[in-house]
């Protein structure tokens, strides 16, 4: 489960504090998804930074599976975020000199170790419909297998939140109409709590929970 209790985020500024967001609070059980949209600028990007760990909140608090983890030292939430958080990114973030196996398994090279991995990345090249192309590189594929590739390494770890910022953002249609698809049936697969922040209303549409988020505010 993921809790948000009045997240607030303030950037300090020659002109003083520059407020992003303003009292952010949200519960999302296991097993379920939501969106987010909002105006660019608006502090979707920010607020999905906090959840996944890499950004620090002004005030409030964060709990994820029952852990805050800005009450964490900063060697332990670097540990608890390549555990308990995948990221799916505008851009798949793939590194061109790694086959698409190697790529799924970059999440492995810190943190614990796990033998099962390998097999399990196989697995999810396999839903994601590249089982058939473990050996190739990112070059050789289209945005939205890249993406797809993306996705599986972002599950790698079998977190428990996922967030993905922008998913189909650089896609075409038919691609990322693909991809929601996909996120759907991955999700119902193994259900764990899914953010997915977006410009699109088409994808927004296909969560049960929709959130936008506009002044700082979450409505």
């Amino acid at each position: 489960m993921l809790k948000v209790e009045g997240l607030e985020k303030r950037y300090e500024t020659a002109a003083g504090p520059l407020p992003v967001l303003n009292g952010v609070s949200l519960s999302i059980e296991k097993g379920e998804s939501a969106s987010i949209m909002g105006p660019s600028g608006c502090g979707k990007t920010t607020l999905l930074q906090i959840l996944g760990v890499l950004d620090t909140p002004s005030a409030g608090r964060v709990s994820l599976d029952g852990v805050d983890p800005f009450t964490l030292s900063e060697s332990e939430q670097a540990r608890f975020r390549n555990t308990h958080v995948g990221f799916v990114f505008q851009d798949h973030a793939l590194l061109p000199q790694l086959t698409l196996l190697e790529n799924v398994l970059t999440p492995l090279l810190v943190g614990p170790p796990d033998k099962d991995a390998p097999a399990r990345a196989k697995r999810l090249l396999d839903a994601v419909g590249l089982g058939s192309r473990l050996d190739h590189r990112p070059g050789q594929l289209s945005g939205g297998e890249k993406q797809r590739t993306a996705i599986a390494r972002a599950l790698i770890r079998k977190p428990s939140l996922l967030l993905c910022d922008e998913p189909t953002g650089n896609l075409d249609q038919r691609s990322a109409q693909a991809v929601a698809e996909l996120l759907d049936s991955l999700q119902a697969e193994e259900p764990r709590v899914m953010i997915v922040v977006t410009h699109s209303p088409d994808l927004a549409a296909r969560f049960p929970r929709r959130f936008r988020l506009n002044e700082g505010r979450l409505v």
